[in-house]
C-alpha cells in the first residue's frame, strides 16, 4: 500500500487504479503542504501516455497500488514557496516525468538529472519524505519548482501537455545527435503515434528530410498530407524495405510493442544511428550482423533534463509545434486507456481534468 507522510494534509480528488485489472476509479487522497521549494498547481490537463497503461496493469512488475497515473501535466500555479524565484502565482506551467533526484551526483550537476540513479518519478515513485508519488490524473499537484517548466504564453495548454513526455522523449535524441542545429539529414521515424507524430514535426521544423516507417498502409496519407513527412516506408513490404536500404542517417524507434530491429537497421547508412525511445514490456530482437556490417549504433534515450525540457518547450513555442490530440473527460479515462492499447487515437489522449471550469482561466 502507498504511504502518506505526516505533512500530507491536503485532500485531493483524483483517479487511480487499485489492482492489475487496470480499471481507473475515483480516488480521494492526501498531498503534502506547499513547502519552501514547492509550487502548488491547479491541474487543467493531463496527457495519457503508454507508460500509464503499463503501470496501471503492472506490466513491468513495479506498480505500487493505488496508482494515480499521469506525467504530462499542465496547469496554473496557485501557491509559491519562499525559496521559489522563477515562478509566481498565475503562471502557466508543466510537470513531466520527474519528481525528485539527488541533486548532487555528476548527472544532476551536469543537467542530466533524468539519469540520476536516485531519480523518482511523478507517479509510482518515492519522494524525499518517503511518500509514494501520485500523478496528474488529479485536481491538484504540489511539485518541487526545480522539476517544473514554464509553458509559453502562445501555446494551448491542452496540446502542450503531451510535450512534457512524448515531446521531450523524441527531442532529446535529436539534440544528442546534432539534429536540432544542423539541417539536411535524412531521418526515419518508426511508428506514427503519440511520440512519432511529434518527432515528424520536430524533424521538419529543424530542416530535415523525414521518412515515416510503419506497418500500417493507412498511415501513409496522414504522414505525408497531415504531418508533412517527405517519404513513407511500409515495413511489411520487403521490396520497399530493400529499395530503401542505406538511405537514412538516423532512425528514431518509437514503437512500444515487441519487434525486431534487424530490417530497420538495414535502412541506415554506414555509421548510422538508431535510438530506441519506445518501451516494450518484452525484449526486442537485435541481430548482430546489420550492426557489424554497417558499423551502426543502437542506443536508448529516456526523456530529458528539466533544462532540455524548457529548451524544447521554448522551441515549440517559437515553431508553433503542438501535439495533435483528442480531448476526453475524466469519466472516459478507462475508455481512453483501452483505445490507447489498440492504437485507436490520433495521436494523444488528453484528459480535461478541470472540466473547463478552472478558477484561474
Amino acid at each position: 500500500m502507498a504511504q502518506t507522510a505526516p505533512n500530507h494534509t491536503q485532500t485531493v480528488y483524483g483517479w487511480a487504479a487499485h489492482d492489475s485489472s487496470g480499471k481507473i476509479t475515483p480516488f480521494i487522497f492526501k498531498r503534502r503542504e506547499n513547502g519552501e521549494n514547492d509550487v502548488t498547481i491547479e491541474i487543467l490537463y493531463c496527457g495519457m501516455c503508454h507508460t500509464d497503461v503499463h503501470h496501471v496493469k503492472d506490466d513491468w512488475g513495479i506498480t505500487v497500488y493505488p496508482v494515480v497515473p499521469g506525467h504530462e501535466i499542465t496547469g496554473i500555479i496557485t501557491k509559491v514557496g519562499s525559496n521559489v524565484r522563477k515562478f509566481q502565482i498565475g503562471d502557466k506551467v508543466g510537470v513531466g516525468c520527474l519528481a525528485a533526484t539527488c541533486l548532487k551526483c555528476e548527472y544532476c550537476e551536469n543537467s542530466q538529472e533524468n539519469y540520476c540513479d536516485q531519480v523518482q518519478f511523478t507517479y509510482n515513485g518515492i519522494f524525499w519524505d518517503g511518500s509514494i508519488t501520485y500523478g496528474g490524473y488529479s485536481k491538484m499537484l504540489v511539485a518541487d519548482h526545480r522539476y517544473v517548466v514554464r509553458i509559453p504564453d502562445n501555446m494551448a495548454m491542452d496540446r502542450a501537455a503531451p510535450l512534457l513526455c512524448a515531446g521531450i522523449t523524441v527531442y532529446t535524441p535529436l539534440k544528442d545527435n546534432n539534429l536540432v542545429d544542423t539541417k539536411g539529414k535524412k531521418i526515419g521515424v518508426i511508428g506514427l503515434g503519440g511520440l512519432g507524430h511529434v518527432a515528424v514535426k520536430f524533424g521538419k521544423a529543424f530542416g530535415h528530410h523525414v521518412t515515416v516507417i510503419s506497418t500500417s498502409p493507412s498511415k501513409e496519407q496522414e504522414a505525408k498530407e497531415t504531418l508533412g513527412a517527405d517519404d513513407f516506408i511500409l515495413s511489411t513490404n520487403p521490396k520497399r524495405m530493400q529499395a530503401k536500404k542505406r538511405t537514412l542517417d538516423f532512425i528514431l524507434d518509437t514503437v512500444s510493442a515487441k519487434h525486431s530491429l534487424g530490417s530497420y537497421l538495414e535502412l541506415l547508412k554506414v555509421n548510422g544511428t538508431l535510438v530506441i525511445v519506445g518501451a516494450p514490456h518484452k525484449p526486442i530482437d537485435l541481430p548482430a550482423f546489420p550492426m557489424i556490417f554497417g558499423k551502426r549504433i543502437v542506443k536508448g534515450s529516456m526523456i530529458g533534463s528539466i533544462e532540455e525540457t524548457q529548451e524544447m518547450m521554448d522551441l515549440c513555442g517559437k515553431h508553433n509545434i503542438l501535439s495533435d490530440i483528442e480531448i476526453i473527460t475524466t469519466d472516459q479515462i478507462n475508455e481512453g486507456l483501452d483505445r490507447l492499447v489498440n492504437n485507436d487515437v490520433k495521436y494523444r489522449f488528453v484528459i480535461d481534468i478541470a472540466g473547463g471550469q478552472s478558477s484561474q482561466l
